[in-house]
């Protein structure tokens, strides 16, 4: 299929709103305060839109949990924390095409009826800032946002809130309790942000991408959107493809896209000489996969029936130059240091995994270190009061399960079994 979100892109001036309005930018704004909130929150679930955060989880009805009666103000929190490693989607739109997501953040508001969007963007992010915050200048001076946006009696508010660069500010509650001042740490629930979120209000939380897919539906309709792709899983997606290929970068296509098309087509395939050894398809906290694997369609369940996840579709590749052992190790080095420290099952369990990891790495591994790796991450995984747990643990199951001969020649033979040369310095 043809770009749509990032169609424009690669222009260099398509961050700005005179060129954002050439190409149709706010009319679907304006449509969608020409009917009700109710038929905007309709359109959205027509469409068959799911979150393109991770969890993949229905907008339309995400929007139709907060509640329409409750006397408190209601907010939009859109999720630009993007802190998944291998993943850099988000960041294209909001450096490159930042209206998409203002008309996204507006048109969310008028649907759940809130008047104040927020975007928190990750603390490493200060340009993609910068370009936000001109966008919204922009916006403001132009009538696109604020007061009596089109004549309508709407009012909307966006504001940029820049985190202080902790990847568990990626979830949703810790985001919440971050943009209220707070450590970013996760919230018990229930109750949920849809009905108690920001400040004690009803809040929906959406990812950048999926706020920007908004636009394109009321403008193109329901039925245009619901017919990209397979079913249940519609829209355009946006994939981001690292490690061992040709040509990493961020690609759009339908999800009925396979692993394999990804990487050899879109991406160009392995870097000449060498052979896939492995992929994780979904950011680094889906499980991994193996070449013969890559035929199952890149969607929310075509990946799921495969045993990984899309989660936010940052897809690593890896060939044979990679040692397993060594990458769950730098992976665990990332959520050791990332952990927000408020579950001991995560705050000891992830430190716990990572020296271990490194043991065998370092050829000091011991015939009982796999079976305690096996332990600790399952006294990890569900275990927390968010998914991080189980994010950390990911990386450590997924290798031992495809990987076990690799992690028992570490710790056989006292050293890394790859050939000297392939090894990072």
């Amino acid at each position: 299929m043809d770009p749509v979100i990032t169609a424009y892109v690669r222009d260099p001036n398509s961050f700005t709103l005179e060129f954002y309005l050439q190409h149709g930018g706010y009319e679907a704004l304006r449509k969608a305060l020409a009917t009700t909130p109710g038929q905007v929150i309709d359109t959205v679930k027509a469409s068959g839109l799911r979150g393109r955060g991770g969890a993949g989880f229905p907008t339309g009805m995400k929007w139709q949990f907060v509640p329409k009666d409750s006397p408190k103000p209601k907010y939009i929190c859109c999720n630009a924390d993007e802190s998944e490693p291998g993943t850099f989607k988000d960041h294209v739109i909001m450096e490159r095409y930042p209206h998409l997501l203002l008309e996204g953040c507006a048109i969310g508001c008028y649907a759940i009826g809130a008047k104040v969007a927020y975007i928190y963007i990750r603390g490493e992010f200060f340009h993609v800032q910068e370009v936000l915050e001109f966008a919204v200048q922009e916006a403001y001076a132009r009538g696109y946002l604020g007061k009596n946006i089109f004549g309508s009696g709407f009012d909307c508010e966006v504001f940029i809130h820049r985190g202080a660069g902790a990847y568990e500010a990626g979830e949703e509650s810790a985001l919440l309790e971050s943009l209220e001042g707070k450590r970013a740490q996760p919230r018990l629930r229930p109750p949920f942000p849809a009905v108690v979120g920001l400040y004690g209000c009803p809040t929906a939380i959406n990812n950048v991408e999926t706020l920007a897919n908004v636009p394109l539906i009321l403008a193109k309709g329901a039925d245009w959107f619901a017919a990209v792709g397979p079913e249940k899983n519609t829209g355009p997606k946006l994939y981001c493809i690292s490690g061992h290929v040709k040509r990493p970068g961020v690609y759009e296509t339908a999800m009925n896209v396979t692993l394999r098309e990804l990487i050899y087509d879109y991406a160009g395939g392995i870097r000449d000489g060498h052979q896939l050894k492995a992929v994780i398809p979904g950011g680094s906290s889906t499980p991994v996969l193996l070449p013969d694997q890559i035929d199952a369609p890149a969607s929310f369940d075509g990946l799921a029936k495969a045993g990984s996840m899309l989660g936010s579709a940052g897809t690593i590749v890896m060939d044979e130059t990679t040692c397993m052992v060594w990458a769950a190790e730098n992976l665990l080095h990332f959520y050791r240091h990332e952990s927000c420290g408020k579950c001991t099952p995560c705050r000891e369990g992830t430190d716990w995994l990572f020296k271990v990891l490194r043991r065998i790495e370092r050829g000091e591994g011991r015939a009982a270190d796999l079976g305690l790796l096996t332990n600790v991450s399952n006294n990890i995984a569900g275990k927390t009061l968010c998914p991080f747990g189980d994010a950390a643990v990911a990386p450590v199951l997924g290798t031992i399960a495809k990987f076990g001969a690799e992690y028992e020649a570490h710790i056989r033979e006292g050293k890394c079994p790859l050939p000297a040369d392939w090894r990072l310095s």
